[in-house]
């Protein structure tokens, strides 16, 4: 049995389609003993609550008529906007990220370090460059793709 991201995806995406919202992620998480399910949406100049609440309602109804259902436990359901660190998973997301602020985390610590926060200078399928600011210096930075665990656009302060 595919697992429930894989189902939730296949059933979000035609509603997204049809509104043309772009799919962002999909989380299935336990949080002490309940289960949520996240979908995290977007379209081009932001998605609005309303909008939110309309893919909630719409993917609500086709998740109550698949069968078997594929998630038999009690679950809430989230539908929100990413938000301003929106992560980047697609790489669609990253080459639209270029010249931005964002926030890399390692699956172990590169030079000394777990994360590292900076401007996206360039990418290709194996590094990625940031500008970072180490104490007072900027320092461009390589990176290879296949040790970033996690990336998202930052908030710079």
């Amino acid at each position: 049995m595919a697992n429930v991201v894989d189902i939730v995806t296949d059933l979000v995406n035609p509603i997204l389609d049809e509104l043309t919202f772009e799919l962002v992620d999909i989380e299935y998480v336990k949080e002490g003993k309940n289960w949520f399910l996240r979908v995290f949406i977007d379209k081009e100049g932001g998605i609005d609550i309303n909008e939110c609440a309309l893919v909630s309602e719409k993917l609500g109804e086709k998740l109550d008529t698949v069968e078997p259902d594929p998630i038999p436990q009690a679950y809430f359901l989230e539908v929100s906007s990413p938000g301003a660190e929106r992560p980047l998973k697609k790489e669609a997301d990253y080459e639209q990220a270029i010249g931005e602020y964002i926030n890399i985390s390692f699956y172990q610590a590169v030079n000394g370090e777990k994360q590292y926060q900076g401007f996206l200078e360039k990418l290709d399928k194996e590094t990625l460059t940031l500008r970072v600011k180490i104490k007072t210096q900027e320092k461009t930075m390589e990176f290879e793709r296949k040790n970033i665990a996690k990336a998202r656009l930052a908030i710079q302060f």
